[in-house]
């Protein structure tokens, strides 16, 4: 499967601009023959913008109709970031779309980072998966993906592939550089990271967005500067896939 991700900087608010900015990358990415373009964390209205609960959309929203139209214009999905309204108040939320604007998976996410985004969503409760070109797909969120038990789960439902729009700053460089491959490798899943570049207030993005495959090679990788990366999935290969989750031997603790 022939897949993308957008690494832009932050709208800040504008969500025109970040509409705009969607629909030029998956114009892009379907021209390139992309089934499947990710972009980061919270895109719609931005990751540490002001006044996120004023610019909070609703799920099924004009927005979202908008993008459904760009998707079956292109021929590309989307998997998009954005703060949902809610009638119980915000979550971190992602949206998926197929190639002819369907909606495939929305989810939540699970593992709110620090205190700013405890205190301003709700935490999501379930995980997600879809078929896309005859493969298995489900959703993460940023920190999400740092808890081998999410992925492990995922795994084990049969996932081959976890998209992840992501809003990781300095100084977790970390986390590109050893947890997402890790994951990777020990579950057998490909893991598309899509991260910012650049800054938002009193952040600064680490950039390094990265396509991992299913043996923890990374396929396509971005600096700290606005790119595209579009990349093939590599098949797995079962003489190089982890067995981790059938040789765990877990011993009694003391």
């Amino acid at each position: 499967m022939r897949v993308a991700l957008w690494q832009g900087q932050s709208v800040d608010g504008d969500i025109e601009q970040g509409l705009c900015q969607a629909e030029a990358a998956l114009a892009a990415a379907g021209a390139l023959g992309a089934q499947m373009l990710v972009l980061p964390e919270c895109w719609l209205p931005g990751y540490n913008t002001a006044q996120l609960a004023k610019l909070a959309l609703p799920r099924g929203g004009e927005w979202q109709l908008r993008l459904a139209q760009a998707c079956a214009k292109e021929g590309c999905g989307l998997v998009i970031g954005y703060v949902e309204k809610a009638e119980v108040g915000l979550f971190n939320s992602a949206l998926a779309l197929d190639g002819a604007g369907h909606e495939l998976a929305h989810y939540r996410k699970i593992q709110l980072f620090g205190a700013r985004e405890a205190a301003l969503y709700h935490p999501g409760n379930a995980y997600v998966t879809f078929d896309i070109g005859g493969a298995k797909a489900a959703l993460l969120i940023c920190y999400d993906i740092e808890f081998a038990p999410h992925v492990a789960v995922l795994a084990r439902k049969g996932v081959d592939m976890v998209f992840v729009p992501t809003a990781n700053m300095m100084p977790f460089t970390h986390v590109m550089r050893a947890t997402v491959p890790a994951m990777a490798a020990n579950h057998g899943v490909a893991i598309l990271y899509a991260n910012y570049c650049g800054t938002e207030g009193d952040l600064t993005y680490a950039g390094r967005s990265l396509i991992a495959g299913p043996h923890g090679e990374v396929v396509a990788q971005a600096f700290e500067t606005p790119a595209l990366l579009v990349a093939d999935l590599p098949a797995r290969n079962p003489a190089y896939l982890s067995t981790q989750s059938q040789d765990f031997r877990a011993l009694p603790e003391t």
